[in-house]
């Protein structure tokens, strides 16, 4: 069977105003689509594996309210205590209760509203150095010279860079159609499809990753995931 191709269209939750009462409820609806995929344990396994060392920062981008990387937060901050987590995000959605239980944790979260091809810019010079990059649900918003661009920017910010992205076949897309079922809203229901046919399959990640010097993995993780890590040559 033919691979699904790979199409991109705007998904209603990047262009709704952030306190439309449909964009919270998508929102909220995402923390029941990773967990459907596994996104978080994916996530936590694939940053154990490829950082050799427990971190001190940690960036992520696109990272929305904050709920996914609260949830790396619980799996991780017995291991990696200390963590200060940079939280990018073009609008600052990460809410006070939530700033609160990553202190509970024992880990900052820092939220920084900024476009992230304007992140050089939103950094100062007390920012500089990353120990990881992570990504869920973002990479598949880019295509073409815009996600090597993207890919590019994130090498040169930490030696590791990991990514949870819907795996896109025929498989993931009809249980993209079920979500309804289990009480996703409209937006949901319009994005987690859009968002399939834009994920990866193969190495599609890969392939658009330019950076020297860096060894990739990357490969389905589960039924619905595309796991991806870059880790530069010599950091284990």
């Amino acid at each position: 069977m033919a691979p699904l191709p790979r199409r991109l269209v705007t998904e209603q939750l990047d262009i709704l105003d952030p306190a439309d009462p449909l964009a919270v409820g998508s929102r909220r609806d995402l923390v029941l689509v990773n967990r459907l995929m596994f996104a978080v344990p994916i996530a936590a396994r694939l940053l154990q594996r490829h950082v050799a060392r427990p971190p001190r920062r940690i960036l992520e981008v696109g990272a929305g309210d904050g709920r996914f990387a609260l949830q790396l937060a619980r799996r991780l901050a017995k291991r990696w205590p200390g963590v200060e987590i940079v939280l990018l995000d073009r609008q600052d959605l990460v809410t006070a209760e939530t700033r609160r239980a990553f202190v509970a944790l024992g880990w900052l979260a820092r939220p920084l509203p900024a476009d992230v091809f304007a992140l050089p810019g939103a950094l100062g010079r007390e920012d500089a150095g990353f120990d990881c990059v992570c990504a869920n649900l973002f990479l598949h918003h880019f295509e073409g010279e815009t996600l090597r661009r993207l890919l590019g920017l994130l090498s040169s910010l930490a030696p590791v860079t990991v990514a949870t992205e819907p795996h896109r076949d025929r498989a993931s897309l009809f249980a993209s159609h079920l979500l309804g079922a289990l009480g996703a809203n409209a937006v949901t229901r319009h994005d987690a499809p859009a968002s399939v046919r834009a994920g990866f399959c193969g190495r599609e990640l890969s392939a658009h990753w330019e950076a020297a010097g860096f060894t990739l993995h990357e490969g389905r993780h589960g039924a619905f995931t595309q796991g991806f890590a870059a880790v530069r040559e010599g950091r284990r």
